[in-house]
Protein backbone atom coordinates (compact mmCIF):
# COMPACT_ATOMS: atom_id res chain seq x y z
CA UNK A 1 0.00 0.00 0.00
CA UNK A 2 1.37 3.38 -1.04
CA UNK A 3 1.06 6.64 0.89
CA UNK A 4 -1.44 7.81 -1.71
CA UNK A 5 -3.63 4.74 -1.10
CA UNK A 6 -3.38 5.28 2.64
CA UNK A 7 -4.37 8.93 2.27
CA UNK A 8 -7.35 8.03 0.08
CA UNK A 9 -8.51 5.43 2.59
CA UNK A 10 -8.15 7.92 5.42
CA UNK A 11 -10.22 10.47 3.50
CA UNK A 12 -12.96 7.88 2.95
CA UNK A 13 -13.02 6.99 6.63
CA UNK A 14 -13.23 10.67 7.63
CA UNK A 15 -16.03 11.29 5.15
CA UNK A 16 -17.93 8.28 6.54
CA UNK A 17 -17.46 9.51 10.10
CA UNK A 18 -18.67 13.01 9.18
CA UNK A 19 -21.82 11.48 7.72
CA UNK A 20 -22.71 9.95 11.11
CA UNK A 21 -24.90 11.84 13.55
CA UNK A 22 -23.19 13.38 16.61
CA UNK A 23 -25.18 11.10 18.93
CA UNK A 24 -24.00 8.01 17.05
CA UNK A 25 -20.40 9.20 17.30
CA UNK A 26 -20.70 9.89 21.04
CA UNK A 27 -22.35 6.53 21.65
CA UNK A 28 -19.51 4.74 19.87
CA UNK A 29 -16.93 6.84 21.72
CA UNK A 30 -18.45 6.06 25.13
CA UNK A 31 -18.53 2.33 24.31
CA UNK A 32 -14.93 2.39 23.08
CA UNK A 33 -13.68 4.21 26.18
CA UNK A 34 -15.62 1.88 28.47
CA UNK A 35 -14.06 -1.16 26.79
CA UNK A 36 -10.57 0.39 26.92
CA UNK A 37 -10.92 1.03 30.66
CA UNK A 38 -12.67 -2.25 31.51
CA UNK A 39 -10.12 -4.45 29.75
CA UNK A 40 -7.17 -3.59 32.08
CA UNK A 41 -9.49 -4.01 35.09
CA UNK A 42 -10.56 -7.47 33.94
CA UNK A 43 -6.98 -8.47 33.13
CA UNK A 44 -5.68 -7.41 36.52
CA UNK A 45 -8.54 -8.95 38.44
CA UNK A 46 -8.18 -12.23 36.55
CA UNK A 47 -4.43 -12.23 37.03
CA UNK A 48 -4.57 -12.16 40.79
CA UNK A 49 -4.50 -8.42 41.17
CA UNK A 50 -7.51 -8.51 43.44
CA UNK A 51 -11.07 -9.84 43.70
CA UNK A 52 -13.77 -8.86 41.26
CA UNK A 53 -15.95 -6.07 42.55
CA UNK A 54 -19.26 -5.11 41.02
CA UNK A 55 -18.87 -1.64 42.46
CA UNK A 56 -15.43 -1.37 40.86
CA UNK A 57 -16.86 -2.35 37.47
CA UNK A 58 -19.67 0.18 37.99
CA UNK A 59 -17.15 2.95 38.69
CA UNK A 60 -15.10 2.03 35.61
CA UNK A 61 -18.20 2.10 33.41
CA UNK A 62 -19.65 5.11 35.19
CA UNK A 63 -16.71 7.26 34.17
CA UNK A 64 -17.24 6.43 30.49
CA UNK A 65 -21.03 6.35 30.03
CA UNK A 66 -21.53 10.12 30.65
CA UNK A 67 -19.44 10.80 27.55
CA UNK A 68 -22.68 10.36 25.60
CA UNK A 69 -23.64 13.88 26.80
CA UNK A 70 -20.19 15.45 26.36
CA UNK A 71 -21.33 17.90 23.66
CA UNK A 72 -24.34 19.32 25.46
CA UNK A 73 -23.07 19.15 29.08
CA UNK A 74 -19.26 19.02 29.00
CA UNK A 75 -18.65 20.33 32.55
CA UNK A 76 -21.02 17.89 34.36
CA UNK A 77 -19.54 15.05 32.30
CA UNK A 78 -16.04 16.06 33.40
CA UNK A 79 -17.12 16.25 37.04
CA UNK A 80 -18.66 12.77 36.90
CA UNK A 81 -15.58 11.32 35.20
CA UNK A 82 -13.22 12.89 37.74
CA UNK A 83 -15.43 11.75 40.63
CA UNK A 84 -15.34 8.17 39.33
CA UNK A 85 -11.58 8.38 38.81
CA UNK A 86 -10.84 9.62 42.35
CA UNK A 87 -13.28 7.21 44.02
CA UNK A 88 -11.98 4.09 42.30
CA UNK A 89 -9.27 3.36 44.87
CA UNK A 90 -11.87 3.46 47.67
CA UNK A 91 -14.28 0.93 46.15
CA UNK A 92 -11.97 -1.61 44.49
CA UNK A 93 -8.94 -3.59 45.58
CA UNK A 94 -7.78 -4.03 41.97
CA UNK A 95 -4.88 -1.68 41.19
CA UNK A 96 -5.87 1.59 39.57
CA UNK A 97 -6.08 2.11 35.83
CA UNK A 98 -2.86 3.15 34.08
CA UNK A 99 -4.77 5.82 32.11
CA UNK A 100 -8.29 7.11 32.67
CA UNK A 101 -9.37 7.73 29.09
CA UNK A 102 -12.80 9.05 30.07
CA UNK A 103 -11.26 11.96 31.98
CA UNK A 104 -9.05 12.83 29.00
CA UNK A 105 -12.03 12.85 26.62
CA UNK A 106 -14.03 14.96 29.08
CA UNK A 107 -11.21 17.50 29.40
CA UNK A 108 -10.99 17.64 25.61
CA UNK A 109 -14.75 18.34 25.42
CA UNK A 110 -14.58 21.11 28.03
CA UNK A 111 -11.67 22.75 26.21
CA UNK A 112 -13.55 22.54 22.91
CA UNK A 113 -17.08 23.53 23.92
CA UNK A 114 -17.05 25.44 27.22
CA UNK A 115 -16.57 29.11 27.99
CA UNK A 116 -13.36 30.84 28.96
CA UNK A 117 -13.82 30.60 32.72
CA UNK A 118 -14.58 26.88 32.58
CA UNK A 119 -11.52 26.29 30.44
CA UNK A 120 -9.32 28.30 32.79
CA UNK A 121 -10.62 26.31 35.73
CA UNK A 122 -9.71 23.08 33.95
CA UNK A 123 -6.19 24.35 33.25
CA UNK A 124 -5.70 25.49 36.86
CA UNK A 125 -6.97 22.16 38.21
CA UNK A 126 -4.73 20.21 35.84
CA UNK A 127 -1.63 22.23 36.74
CA UNK A 128 -2.39 21.92 40.47
CA UNK A 129 -2.87 18.18 40.09
CA UNK A 130 0.47 17.89 38.31
CA UNK A 131 2.21 19.47 41.33
CA UNK A 132 0.34 17.35 43.86
CA UNK A 133 0.97 14.11 41.97
CA UNK A 134 4.49 14.96 40.80
CA UNK A 135 5.98 12.38 43.18
CA UNK A 136 4.05 9.64 41.42
CA UNK A 137 5.19 8.59 37.98
CA UNK A 138 1.64 7.66 36.94
CA UNK A 139 0.31 10.92 38.37
CA UNK A 140 2.82 12.97 36.40
CA UNK A 141 2.00 11.02 33.23
CA UNK A 142 -1.72 11.64 33.72
CA UNK A 143 -1.13 15.37 34.26
CA UNK A 144 0.85 15.62 31.02
CA UNK A 145 -1.90 13.76 29.17
CA UNK A 146 -4.53 16.10 30.61
CA UNK A 147 -2.63 19.12 29.33
CA UNK A 148 -2.31 17.47 25.92
CA UNK A 149 -6.05 16.71 25.87
CA UNK A 150 -6.79 20.36 26.68
CA UNK A 151 -4.50 21.57 23.88
CA UNK A 152 -6.15 19.21 21.40
CA UNK A 153 -9.57 20.44 22.52
CA UNK A 154 -8.63 24.05 21.87
CA UNK A 155 -7.28 23.10 18.44
CA UNK A 156 -10.55 21.32 17.66
CA UNK A 157 -12.53 24.38 18.79
CA UNK A 158 -10.46 26.65 16.55
CA UNK A 159 -10.91 24.30 13.59
CA UNK A 160 -14.67 24.06 14.18
CA UNK A 161 -15.01 27.86 14.47
CA UNK A 162 -13.09 28.27 11.22
CA UNK A 163 -15.31 25.74 9.46
CA UNK A 164 -18.46 27.44 10.75
CA UNK A 165 -17.15 30.82 9.60
CA UNK A 166 -16.52 29.42 6.13
CA UNK A 167 -20.06 28.01 6.04
CA UNK A 168 -21.50 31.40 7.03
CA UNK A 169 -19.42 33.16 4.39
CA UNK A 170 -20.52 30.70 1.72
CA UNK A 171 -24.14 31.14 2.75
CA UNK A 172 -23.76 34.91 2.64
CA UNK A 173 -22.16 34.71 -0.80
CA UNK A 174 -24.92 32.38 -1.98
CA UNK A 175 -27.53 34.81 -0.65
CA UNK A 176 -25.87 37.72 -2.45
CA UNK A 177 -25.67 35.70 -5.65
CA UNK A 178 -29.36 34.79 -5.37
CA UNK A 179 -30.30 38.46 -4.83
CA UNK A 180 -28.17 39.51 -7.79
CA UNK A 181 -29.76 36.83 -9.96
CA UNK A 182 -33.26 37.87 -8.91
CA UNK A 183 -32.39 41.50 -9.69
CA UNK A 184 -31.04 40.48 -13.11
CA UNK A 185 -34.18 38.49 -13.89
CA UNK A 186 -36.35 41.39 -12.73
CA UNK A 187 -34.44 43.76 -15.03
CA UNK A 188 -34.85 41.40 -17.98
CA UNK A 189 -38.55 40.95 -17.29
CA UNK A 190 -39.00 44.72 -16.97
CA UNK A 191 -37.17 45.48 -20.20
CA UNK A 192 -38.93 42.77 -22.21
CA UNK A 193 -42.43 43.48 -20.96
CA UNK A 194 -42.06 47.26 -20.85
CA UNK A 195 -40.92 47.43 -24.46
CA UNK A 196 -43.53 44.98 -25.74
CA UNK A 197 -46.43 46.48 -23.81
CA UNK A 198 -45.46 50.03 -24.80
CA UNK A 199 -45.45 49.01 -28.46
CA UNK A 200 -48.83 47.31 -28.07
CA UNK A 201 -50.42 50.27 -26.30
CA UNK A 202 -49.13 52.86 -28.79
CA UNK A 203 -50.26 50.82 -31.79
CA UNK A 204 -53.59 49.95 -30.21
CA UNK A 205 -54.27 53.63 -29.60
CA UNK A 206 -53.28 54.47 -33.16
CA UNK A 207 -55.35 51.65 -34.66
CA UNK A 208 -58.80 53.27 -34.46
CA UNK A 209 -57.43 56.53 -35.94
CA UNK A 210 -55.94 54.92 -39.05
CA UNK A 211 -58.50 52.16 -39.47
CA UNK A 212 -61.04 54.28 -41.35
CA UNK A 213 -58.70 56.36 -43.53
CA UNK A 214 -55.69 54.05 -43.92
CA UNK A 215 -56.55 50.34 -43.81
CA UNK A 216 -53.00 49.37 -44.78
CA UNK A 217 -51.58 51.38 -41.90
CA UNK A 218 -54.04 49.79 -39.52
CA UNK A 219 -52.98 46.36 -40.71
CA UNK A 220 -49.35 47.24 -40.08
CA UNK A 221 -50.25 48.46 -36.59
CA UNK A 222 -51.95 45.20 -35.74
CA UNK A 223 -49.07 43.22 -37.24
CA UNK A 224 -46.69 45.21 -35.03
CA UNK A 225 -48.78 44.36 -31.96
CA UNK A 226 -48.65 40.67 -32.84
CA UNK A 227 -44.92 40.76 -33.58
CA UNK A 228 -44.16 42.54 -30.31
CA UNK A 229 -46.19 39.96 -28.39
CA UNK A 230 -44.48 37.01 -30.09
CA UNK A 231 -41.02 38.47 -29.51
CA UNK A 232 -41.77 39.11 -25.85
CA UNK A 233 -43.10 35.56 -25.42
CA UNK A 234 -39.99 34.11 -27.06
CA UNK A 235 -37.64 36.03 -24.74
CA UNK A 236 -39.73 35.23 -21.67
CA UNK A 237 -39.70 31.56 -22.63
CA UNK A 238 -35.90 31.68 -22.73
CA UNK A 239 -35.80 33.12 -19.21
CA UNK A 240 -38.28 30.56 -17.86
CA UNK A 241 -36.27 27.69 -19.34
CA UNK A 242 -33.23 28.87 -17.39
CA UNK A 243 -35.29 29.16 -14.19
CA UNK A 244 -36.75 25.66 -14.57
CA UNK A 245 -33.84 23.20 -15.01
CA UNK A 246 -36.14 20.20 -14.46
CA UNK A 247 -38.14 21.02 -17.54
CA UNK A 248 -37.56 18.64 -20.44
CA UNK A 249 -34.79 20.06 -22.66
CA UNK A 250 -35.94 21.77 -25.80
CA UNK A 251 -34.23 21.28 -29.13
CA UNK A 252 -33.36 24.98 -29.24
CA UNK A 253 -33.07 27.47 -26.41
CA UNK A 254 -33.67 31.13 -27.10
CA UNK A 255 -30.26 32.85 -26.87
CA UNK A 256 -29.75 36.13 -25.08
CA UNK A 257 -29.84 39.12 -27.47
CA UNK A 258 -26.63 40.84 -28.51
CA UNK A 259 -25.71 44.01 -30.39
CA UNK A 260 -26.18 42.14 -33.65
CA UNK A 261 -29.85 41.77 -32.66
CA UNK A 262 -30.50 45.51 -32.34
CA UNK A 263 -32.63 45.45 -35.51
CA UNK A 264 -35.08 43.34 -33.48
CA UNK A 265 -36.01 46.54 -31.70
CA UNK A 266 -37.72 47.56 -34.97
CA UNK A 267 -39.98 44.54 -34.66
CA UNK A 268 -42.33 43.71 -37.48
CA UNK A 269 -40.65 45.13 -40.54
CA UNK A 270 -36.86 44.85 -40.49
CA UNK A 271 -34.42 47.41 -41.87
CA UNK A 272 -34.42 48.82 -45.37
CA UNK A 273 -31.34 49.17 -47.55
CA UNK A 274 -31.30 52.86 -46.65
CA UNK A 275 -30.90 51.76 -43.01
CA UNK A 276 -33.96 53.74 -42.00
CA UNK A 277 -37.13 52.02 -40.87
CA UNK A 278 -40.23 52.78 -38.89
CA UNK A 279 -40.26 50.84 -35.63
CA UNK A 280 -43.25 48.74 -34.71
CA UNK A 281 -43.88 51.28 -31.97
CA UNK A 282 -44.25 54.12 -34.45
CA UNK A 283 -40.65 55.34 -34.10
CA UNK A 284 -38.46 55.84 -37.14
CA UNK A 285 -35.05 54.56 -36.03
CA UNK A 286 -32.09 55.48 -38.23
CA UNK A 287 -29.97 52.45 -37.50
CA UNK A 288 -26.81 52.03 -39.60
CA UNK A 289 -26.42 48.27 -39.54
CA UNK A 290 -22.81 48.32 -40.89
CA UNK A 291 -21.73 49.75 -37.55
CA UNK A 292 -22.25 46.29 -36.04
CA UNK A 293 -21.03 44.13 -38.88
CA UNK A 294 -17.30 43.57 -39.02
CA UNK A 295 -16.57 44.54 -35.42
CA UNK A 296 -15.12 42.18 -32.87
CA UNK A 297 -17.91 40.98 -30.55
CA UNK A 298 -17.76 41.90 -26.90
CA UNK A 299 -18.27 39.53 -23.97
CA UNK A 300 -21.76 37.94 -24.15
CA UNK A 301 -23.01 39.57 -20.94
CA UNK A 302 -21.77 42.98 -22.16
CA UNK A 303 -23.53 42.56 -25.50
CA UNK A 304 -26.77 41.60 -23.76
CA UNK A 305 -26.50 44.56 -21.37
CA UNK A 306 -25.94 46.93 -24.30
CA UNK A 307 -28.99 45.54 -26.09
CA UNK A 308 -31.18 45.94 -23.00
CA UNK A 309 -29.94 49.51 -22.46
CA UNK A 310 -30.86 50.41 -26.03
CA UNK A 311 -34.20 48.66 -25.62
CA UNK A 312 -35.05 50.60 -22.47
CA UNK A 313 -33.96 53.90 -24.00
CA UNK A 314 -36.16 53.40 -27.06
CA UNK A 315 -39.03 52.32 -24.83
CA UNK A 316 -38.70 55.54 -22.85
CA UNK A 317 -38.83 57.54 -26.09
CA UNK A 318 -42.03 55.75 -27.06
CA UNK A 319 -43.61 56.37 -23.68
CA UNK A 320 -42.44 59.88 -22.83
CA UNK A 321 -40.81 61.82 -25.69
CA UNK A 322 -43.87 62.50 -27.79
CA UNK A 323 -41.98 61.90 -31.06
CA UNK A 324 -41.96 59.36 -33.84
CA UNK A 325 -38.25 59.46 -34.73
CA UNK A 326 -35.06 58.42 -32.99
CA UNK A 327 -31.47 57.67 -33.95
CA UNK A 328 -29.28 54.95 -32.50
CA UNK A 329 -25.54 55.29 -33.04
CA UNK A 330 -22.82 52.87 -31.95
CA UNK A 331 -19.33 54.26 -31.42
CA UNK A 332 -16.81 51.43 -31.26
CA UNK A 333 -13.47 51.67 -29.48
CA UNK A 334 -11.74 48.51 -30.65
CA UNK A 335 -8.50 49.17 -28.76
CA UNK A 336 -10.38 49.35 -25.44
CA UNK A 337 -12.94 46.66 -26.25
CA UNK A 338 -15.92 48.89 -25.49
CA UNK A 339 -18.82 50.41 -27.42
CA UNK A 340 -20.62 53.67 -26.73
CA UNK A 341 -24.36 53.84 -27.42
CA UNK A 342 -25.83 57.20 -28.41
CA UNK A 343 -29.62 57.35 -28.70
CA UNK A 344 -31.25 60.65 -29.60
CA UNK A 345 -34.71 61.77 -30.64
CA UNK A 346 -36.31 64.91 -32.01
CA UNK A 347 -38.95 65.17 -29.31
CA UNK A 348 -39.79 68.38 -27.47
CA UNK A 349 -36.88 69.74 -25.47
CA UNK A 350 -39.17 71.18 -22.81
CA UNK A 351 -39.13 68.02 -20.72
CA UNK A 352 -42.92 67.84 -20.88
CA UNK A 353 -44.61 64.49 -21.35
CA UNK A 354 -46.88 63.83 -24.29
CA UNK A 355 -50.59 64.22 -23.74
CA UNK A 356 -51.16 60.48 -23.25
CA UNK A 357 -47.91 59.39 -21.67
CA UNK A 358 -47.86 55.81 -20.44
CA UNK A 359 -47.55 55.21 -16.69
CA UNK A 360 -44.08 54.42 -15.43
CA UNK A 361 -42.82 52.71 -12.31
CA UNK A 362 -39.52 54.59 -12.42
CA UNK A 363 -37.37 51.46 -12.75
CA UNK A 364 -36.10 51.96 -16.31
CA UNK A 365 -33.29 54.41 -15.56
CA UNK A 366 -32.30 52.40 -12.50
CA UNK A 367 -32.02 49.30 -14.68
CA UNK A 368 -29.91 51.19 -17.22
CA UNK A 369 -27.54 52.33 -14.48
CA UNK A 370 -27.27 48.81 -13.02
CA UNK A 371 -26.56 47.26 -16.42
CA UNK A 372 -23.92 49.86 -17.25
CA UNK A 373 -21.89 49.07 -14.14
Amino acid sequence: MTWRDLGARTDRIQARLRSLSPRAVDTGLAALVAAAQLWPYAARAGGGGGPWSGLGVLVVLGSAVPLYWRRSHPIPVLMLSLAATTSYDYVSQVPSQPVWYAALVAIHSVAERSGRWARHTVVATTVLGSFVLASSESGLRMSVLCIAAYALGRAAASSRAHAERLVRERQAEAGKAALAERARIARDMHDILSHAVSVMVVQAEAGPVVLAGNPAGAERAFDAIADAGREAMAQLRGILEVLDPDRAPRPERTPQPTLADLPLLTAGSGLTVECTQTDGSGLTVDYPRPEVAGHRPLAPHVETAAFRIAQEALTNIVRHAGTDRARLHLHWQEDRGIVQIDITDDGAATGQRPARALPSGGHGLINIRERAR
